[in-house]
């Protein structure tokens, strides 16, 4: 776990609890009776998150997704996966709750993942110098594709990084 309040943890129990400490300290408890949701991201979070965490985060009453590229089959458990297709990457996840695309990509044409078992299909304009072009052209589509949402990175848009 990188960042504030990161580090290394011996086992998923002391790092469930960690987590568990970090949002009541952040959250409070006053934000009504949802349960906690942790989302692992960051390089291939598939990697590293395993049935015994998923169990651990659950025990603690935390709720678990991933923001995967989807090229590692998922462990059981999980309550939210979330695929962000990477190019020509060879998929392993062809189902789950929202499939996240980077608009537009040569080799990643939304055509070629819009018949997979997603609840959610999203376009995410492509970051960079041609980020208004990249958005126009991800409204254009969605437009005329009703199956795609926009999805905008707005961390990046408010300088958030």
């Amino acid at each position: 776990m990188d960042g504030p309040g990161g580090g290394k943890f011996a086992n998923e129990h002391l790092l469930s609890a960690h987590v568990k400490e970090c949002w009541d300290r952040k959250a409070g408890r006053t934000r009504g009776s949802s349960r906690p949701l942790v989302i692992c991201t960051g390089g291939e979070p598939l990697l590293q998150v395993d049935e015994p965490l998923i169990s651990a985060l659950h025990d603690a009453g935390i709720e678990v997704g991933v923001e995967t590229n989807g090229t590692v089959d998922p462990p059981q458990g999980l309550d939210w996966i979330c695929v962000s297709p990477k190019s020509t990457a060879p998929l392993k996840i062809t189902a789950g709750d929202e499939l996240k695309l980077v608009f537009r990509q040569e080799d990643a044409p939304p055509e070629k993942f819009a018949d997979l078992d997603f609840e959610h299909f999203f376009l995410q304009p492509m970051d960079g110098p041609d980020v208004i072009r990249h958005t126009a052209a991800a409204v254009e589509y969605c437009m005329a594709n009703p199956q795609w949402r926009l999805s905008l990175q707005t961390h990046k848009m408010l300088g958030i990084d």
